[in-house]
């Protein structure tokens, strides 16, 4: 599960940065790439929580 979250992730990177250099890209673009990127984070932050706490103590 963690490597489909960051692969999607990587993807809608990946695919915001194409948006990102486009001039005329719109609101609506713009706003739907960035609910997106903030999917992405929350699910990359708790992946990073998830692993941190199989880490043992120490």
């Amino acid at each position: 599960m963690e490597t489909e979250l960051l692969g999607s992730a990587a993807y809608v990177l990946d695919a915001a940065k194409s948006l990102f250099d486009e001039p005329g890209a719109g609101k609506r673009e713009l706003r739907f790439a960035g609910v997106r990127l903030a999917e992405a984070l929350g699910d990359a932050l708790r992946i990073a929580v998830s692993r941190g706490a199989r880490l043992p103590e120490g």
